[in-house]
């Protein structure tokens, strides 16, 4: 059930309002909630990193953070997505809700009574990826019965825009409630944050329930088989193919390894005192990409396009390759924030595309591919930028990997010609 008040389908590319999505009431409570628990997340990784480092000081143990972040994605995005084609994805995401708090219960149980040891932090660090999972994949199929399909790349573009806030804001409140309640009782008041969301979704009305015309038919869950058979059934569909590829690509050669060496930027570039650089040069990233949120929902800018979202992504290289080359700091800021508005830019639009182009019987599952993709690629970003980086210096393995991922891009450029089909 859709519960725009546009009934009626738009026949001619008219201009839509800004901010479309916005207008549905049921959107602007997903987006409020969203934005919560995406800030809650980022407040569990600073506060829980924190406490792991103060106790361990374990190099491995920050790795393992990184990849149980990024590995469940790589594997079970495509099992996320089979379940919430089969089932109601209001539910799927409230599991993955439950998980988080589990999680932070989990954290705020072990710092209270000093009893955290290694093996609980891997096993909390596990649960909170598999909850990521979860949601991440059942929040975006769940955007199709929230708006209607002329509002899609509105509602895509604004959910990228609240991750971004969320990695924005959520590191500083963190900051803020360990300074004032401490780490401990900060990460049991984060358990609040992830509530509103699982209480909205209880009566929402979406879902199987609410959805008109005939129901889909369910296809049997069946584990990795369905990656395998995902791919088969999207093969002859080069616009999903050529988007799951770039999301793929982007990720393995880049992802967010760069950011993961910022402080190597910072004191490389010398400019200051290197917490306050490496702060800044995260922010400029960050802001760049809200920027882009905020332009493209207002302006309508940048109509989606396969070609489109492949040359803006070339451009993101670019850019990247401009920070990597640069020895001034102010050039290095300004690279970044162009660097996180194409990223916001190609990204969304990439996702659009892919959400709707997806035929509807196995939207979930190829959501879910495209998740794998552009998210579980990342677990190996850490290779191509950051042990590459160990031994040639990151500056030259964030460039070596942006001119090869350009590389890439072009031959995508060459090998889908597919006619730009607006959204």
């Amino acid at each position: 059930m859709n519960d725009n008040p546009s009934g009626s389908a738009a026949t001619a590319p008219a201009a839509r309002p800004s901010f479309a999505a916005m207008r549905v009431p049921g959107y602007r409570a997903h987006f409020m909630t969203y934005t919560l628990a995406m800030m809650a997340d980022n407040i569990e990784h600073v506060i829980s990193y924190w406490m792991v480092f103060q106790k361990f000081q374990s190099p491995a143990l920050g790795g393992f953070a990184v990849v149980s972040h990024w590995l469940p994605f790589l594997l079970f995005s495509v099992a996320a997505g089979a379940l919430a084609d089969r089932f109601d994805p209001r539910r799927i995401i409230q599991v993955g809700m439950l998980l988080f708090m589990t999680a932070s219960l989990g954290w705020g149980y072990f710092f209270i009574t000093d009893t955290l040891q290694m093996w609980h932090a891997m096993v909390l660090l596990t649960i909170h990826g598999v909850a990521g999972v979860l949601w991440q994949t059942a929040s975006q199929l769940l955007l199709h019965d929230i708006v209607e399909p002329r509002d899609l790349p509105s509602a895509v573009r604004l959910n990228a825009s609240a991750r971004y806030l969320g990695v924005l804001v959520g590191p500083a409140v963190g900051g803020l409630i360990m300074l004032t309640l401490g780490p401990s009782h900060g990460i049991l008041l984060n358990v609040l944050f992830y509530l509103p969301l699982v209480l909205w979704l209880w009566k929402a009305p979406y879902g199987p329930r609410f959805r008109k015309g005939p129901a889909a038919i369910k296809r049997a869950v069946r584990g990795f088989a369905d990656i395998a058979q995902t791919i088969r059934d999207i093969a002859g569909n080069r616009l999903i193919v050529s988007m799951t590829l770039l999301a793929g690509c982007t990720s393995f050669f880049i992802g967010g390894a760069y950011q993961a060496q910022m402080p190597g930027f910072a004191h490389d570039l010398g400019h200051g005192d290197p917490g306050v650089a490496y702060s800044m040069l995260l922010a400029a990233d960050a802001a760049g990409a809200l920027l882009a949120g905020v332009l493209l929902e207002g302006s309508g800018l940048l109509k989606s396009s396969p070609r489109t979202a492949l040359v803006l992504a070339v451009l993101w290289c670019t850019a990247l390759v401009g920070f990597a080359a640069s020895a001034s700091y102010p050039l290095a800021l300004a690279l970044l924030f162009v660097a996180g508005f194409l990223e916001l830019s190609f990204s969304s639009m990439t996702q659009a595309l892919v959400q709707l182009n997806a035929p509807g019987e196995i939207r979930g599952r190829v959501i879910g591919l495209f998740n794998m993709a552009a998210l579980g690629m990342r677990a190996f970003s850490g290779i191509t930028v950051g042990l590459m980086g160990a031994m040639i210096g990151v500056h030259w393995s964030l460039a070596l990997s942006a001119l090869v991922l350009m590389t890439v891009i072009g031959g995508l450029l060459m090998r889908f010609r597919v006619r730009p089909a607006r959204v």
